[in-house]
């Protein structure tokens, strides 16, 4: 049942991330985006990491995502782009060449080499509490301690600049 559920959750993924990077308009593609996100807390869970999957949820699909909305409003105000899409012929190309990546795809995996090989050991079993949050809370306030928080920095630098580009917009 989990493998259902990974390759149903992986095709979403997929998918939605094409979508994120094939539509015009910016808060469709924050959207897919959110899909895409919930996909990700989806393979947490699968993986047993329920406080990741939580944090997903809450930080990335919820709180970060309020704030790139926040700013595609702010700096796109309702107005569609005009003119000539300056990247038409890079989109020209990405099909065609994201259907010849996945053809060598397929032949690296039909290829003598894989079907040789010799079935891989399982990997050792997480040991207990692996994603829970006495072990994700560790890492992040203290192994981590540094990072997290030039993170936090970074975020709130982000949304004072989002912030001073539409003061100086709208005066």
């Amino acid at each position: 049942m989990n493998l259902v559920v990974f390759f149903v959750v992986a095709v979403v993924a997929v998918a939605s991330a094409l979508a994120l990077v094939l539509r015009r308009n910016p808060i469709h593609g924050a959207l897919f985006l959110v899909v895409n996100l919930g996909c990700v807390a989806v393979l947490y869970l699968l993986l047993s990491a329920e406080f990741l999957a939580l944090a997903q949820v809450i930080i990335y699909a919820g709180a970060i995502m309020v704030l790139f909305v926040f700013a595609i409003m702010v700096l796109i105000p309702g107005k569609e782009e005009t003119g000539p899409d300056p990247l038409r012929p890079q989109r020209l190309l990405a099909l065609p060449l994201g259907a010849v990546l996945l053809l060598e795809i397929a032949l690296i995996l039909k290829s003598s080499v894989f079907q040789a090989a010799q079935p891989v050991a399982p990997p050792p079993a997480l040991p207990a509490g692996a994603g829970g949050i006495e072990t994700v809370g560790r890492l992040l306030l203290r192994d981590y301690l540094f990072p997290f928080e030039v993170t936090s920095v970074l975020l709130l630098a982000a949304l004072v600049g989002v912030l001073a580009l539409a003061k100086r917009k709208a005066g």
